[in-house]
């Protein structure tokens, strides 16, 4: 039975629900494309971007690092392991390295360097009548550290199944609005860089899963409004705010292409759109990479 979460139901929920031990969700050895595709179509070595790295032949699945988190691993037809790194936007620009072990009791590790070059995203201002979402007063500062302390433990899930795929469909019916990157400026005031993708929509627009997954945590957040994020295996994270309806609750099993949600302009919202949010390894990624060519 599908559950529908309207707005003040869901207040009345809480709605900080997690559901961590996804690892049954899916079951097949690699995701629907070949390496070769993943590669061609994710590897932007840049802040925001994703590096895909050959880390070699090894007898089973090896586990890989960047910046003490682990990273998803996929076996090409020839039995090359190979890693899928998310690059969040502050990652330096320069030499990095992955540290690569072969067994989880194995002592020692190979490090696997790369290089990330340089990328500028440019600058957004935005008006907003409402100055508590620009200036949150006092009272509410424990409220938001509380949701962003919940969704930060909901993004360094790392569930044990592969994604089912890594090129996505569009998740709403919409144009593009905001990109990824933008530098923000509400009223004037710089705040965090723009961590997802934007698609302008009208209310009630349906809002699609770009992989199976289980739903991880709803929210009714102060600056997201009503949010959801579904957990698609190895780290692969997506989440979805200002939505106006949630269709599921956590521990829900989601495939592909079902409707999971609906557009609103809940929370820190000028008007009805859908922000939408890929992770890799807790580090937030631009979405149009893992967009399907139209």
């Amino acid at each position: 039975m599908i559950i529908r979460l309207r707005f003040g139901l869901l207040a009345s929920f809480l709605g900080l629900a997690l559901a961590f031990g996804l690892s049954t969700q899916n079951a097949q050895a690699t995701p629907a494309e070949s390496v070769t595709e993943i590669k061609r179509q994710l590897d932007h070595r840049v802040p925001g971007g994703v590096a895909v790295l050959a880390i070699g032949t090894h007898p089973q699945k090896p586990q890989a690092f960047f910046n003490d988190a682990p990273v998803l691993v996929l076996a090409d037809e020839k039995q090359q392991w190979w890693a899928v790194v998310g690059l969040s936007l502050d990652t330096t620009v320069g030499k990095q390295q992955l540290t690569v072990r072969s067994t989880p009791s194995e002592q020692t590790v190979t490090a696997v360097p790369f290089e990330v070059a340089t990328k500028t995203y440019r600058s957004q201002h935005i008006r907003l009548k409402d100055r508590a979402m620009v200036s949150p007063p006092p009272a509410t500062l424990a409220r938001i550290k509380q949701e962003l302390d919940t969704q930060i433990a909901g993004y360094q899930t790392f569930s044990d199944a592969l994604p089912s795929n890594l090129i996505f469909d569009m998740p709403v019916a919409g144009r593009q609005s905001s990109p990824f990157g933008l530098r923000r400026y509400f009223n004037g005031e710089p705040r965090n860089p723009h961590s997802g993708l934007d698609f302008a929509a009208p209310t009630g627009t349906p809002v699609k899963s770009p992989a199976d997954g289980r739903v991880l945590l709803i929210g009714d957040f102060y600056f997201n409004g009503l949010t959801l994020f579904i957990d698609h295996g190895q780290g692969v994270i997506t989440m979805f705010c200002h939505l106006s309806e949630i269709e599921y609750l956590p521990g829900d099993t989601v495939k592909r292409g079902d409707v999971v949600g609906k557009v609103g302009s809940t929370g820190r919202s000028t008007g009805p759109h859908l922000h939408w949010n890929v992770s890799l390894n807790n580090a937030r990624v631009d979405p149009a990479l893992f967009l399907k060519a139209r």
